[in-house]
Formats: structure tokens, C-alpha cells, sequence
């Protein structure tokens, strides 16, 4: 079957032959048509990683993942084979960003530190914490503070992408599927996966003006942290701060809902 020979298919008709032939040249031209997502979804990865990550390695890593949402995709479901292979695509990339373990243990250490003192003040306050008020639950300084929201903002990426709710090993949703796309859910999990996603739009609507609008900007609206910077008149350094504590606070709550604190 050479590429004329697909001429004349919709797409929906090629998933239906390829799900009852398993035919290797329909699969090969689902690859090329969809390794620009894959290149999508590494670059927006990529963005505040460290030097030593290699966008090349994130791209390797994101094709296992669009082959694996090839085999896997069901085309009689609902949801759109793109959505549910930026899925798979992202977390190919990220399970191999921790197998590699390049967050430092100390940092990780660091990041739980801040996100239980927000948990903590929040739960007490019923508010959002300022940079103060977590400065001084940790004994640190402005300046030791700064600095520790540096680090962990370098390193914060995987932060969203940490399993919430883990059903079937096939199945793992993370906070950020859950955000970006409930749509690829399975229908049997979507009541439980929708309340998750219910207690992230309320929390999302409680935080800081910015850091809401960043979270709404990035995760919904798809802009970058370059784009949104414009937006906001921020510099991408300090959108990519904002975005961290944002996450660090949607981590706190659901800690708590799922401890029974709040």
C-alpha cells in the first residue's frame, strides 16, 4: 500500500483499518502525519529545562509515546486521536525525565518543604499565602527564599505531571491530563477524574490574579511563557516563577483534600 493507495480514505476510515489489519503502512503514515505533535509537545516541554536536557532526546522519547497512542487508540471513542496522543506524548517524555532522575534530591526535598508550608498556611488563612508568610513558616529570608523559588522553578516542570489518580497501569491521569484534557479519560473513570478536575477549576479559581491567569494562559489557552509575558508586561523569567508557585499551591490543596485537611 503505497501513499496514492491512501488516497480516497478519511482519516476516521484509516483508524477502523488499521484497528482490524494492524496494517504497518497505515501505521507509518499516522507516524509521519503526526510527528510534528511530537515536536510540538517536546518544545513546550523543553521550555525551562535545564542545559544538560537535549530537546533531540525529549523528541526520541515523545515518538515512543505517539506509537503507543497508535496502538492504543480506539477510534470508535469520543475523543480526538490528537488529544489523546498529546497524552501519551507527554508522558513518554516525562517518565523518562524520571528515570533519569535529573532533579536534584535536594531540590525535590526543597519543593515538598515549600508546598507543605503552603498547604499549612493556606489551610489556616483560607487564603492564598504570600511569599512572606512562607518565607517565615520556613525560617528563611527574602533573599534565601528568592533563591530557593529559583532553583525549584528551574527544576518544577515534572511538578504537574506527578499521578493524581492512578487506575489500570495503562491509565495513569497526571494534574496537568486532568487540567489540558478530560476528554481522553475513560468514560468508566470520567465521574471520579471530572470531580478532580471540579476541585482544580475551584482552586485555580482562588489563586493570585496572576498566577490564575498564567495557569489559565498556559494550560488552556496554549500560549508559552514568552507569549504570556507579553501579555502580562512580565518578563518569561518571572512567568515561569508564577507558574511554579501556582503549581505548588494546586498541589497543596489536593494534598489536603486528599488528607481530609480541607
Amino acid at each position: 500500500m503505497g501513499k496514492s493507495h491512501l488516497d480516497g480514505f478519511s482519516e476516521e476510515e484509516l483508524w477502523k483499518k488499521y484497528r482490524e489489519t494492524r496494517d504497518p503502512r497505515i501505521r507509518d503514515n499516522f507516524i509521519r502525519q503526526y510527528a510534528p505533535l511530537v515536536k510540538y509537545v517536546a518544545g513546550r516541554v523543553a521550555v525551562g529545562m535545564p542545559n544538560n536536557v537535549e530537546f533531540d532526546d525529549l523528541v526520541s522519547c515523545g515518538t515512543f509515546g505517539l506509537l503507543d497512542a497508535i496502538e492504543k487508540f480506539d477510534p470508535e471513542k469520543v475523543v480526538q486521536f490528537k488529544t489523546y496522543a498529546v497524552t501519551r506524548i507527554r508522558g513518554a517524555i516525562f517518565d523518562e525525565l524520571r528515570a533519569t532522575d535529573w532533579v536534584p534530591r535536594s531540590v525535590r526535598q526543597k519543593t515538598r518543604e515549600v508546598e507543605e508550608a503552603i498547604g499549612t498556611l493556606e489551610a489556616q488563612y483560607g487564603r492564598a499565602a504570600t511569599d512572606a508568610e512562607i518565607a517565615s513558616y520556613l525560617k528563611l529570608d527574602e533573599t534565601e527564599y528568592n533563591k530557593m523559588m529559583r532553583q525549584i522553578t528551574a527544576t518544577s516542570v515534572l511538578s504537574l505531571n506527578d499521578v493524581w489518580f492512578s487506575g489500570d497501569e495503562n491509565d495513569k491521569v497526571s494534574i496537568g491530563e486532568t487540567i489540558e484534557s478530560p476528554k481522553s479519560l475513560e468514560p468508566e473513570m470520567m465521574v471520579e477524574r471530572d470531580e478532580i478536575r471540579r476541585m482544580i477549576m475551584d482552586i485555580i479559581q482562588e489563586l493570585p490574579d496572576k498566577e490564575k491567569k498564567i495557569i489559565i494562559l498556559y494550560h488552556y489557552e496554549d500560549l508559552t511563557l514568552k507569549e504570556i509575558g507579553q501579555v502580562l508586561e512580565i518578563t518569561e523569567s518571572r512567568v515561569s516563577q508564577l507558574h511554579s508557585k501556582a503549581m505548588l499551591r494546586i498541589r497543596a490543596k489536593l494534598t489536603n483534600v486528599r488528607k481530609g485537611i480541607m
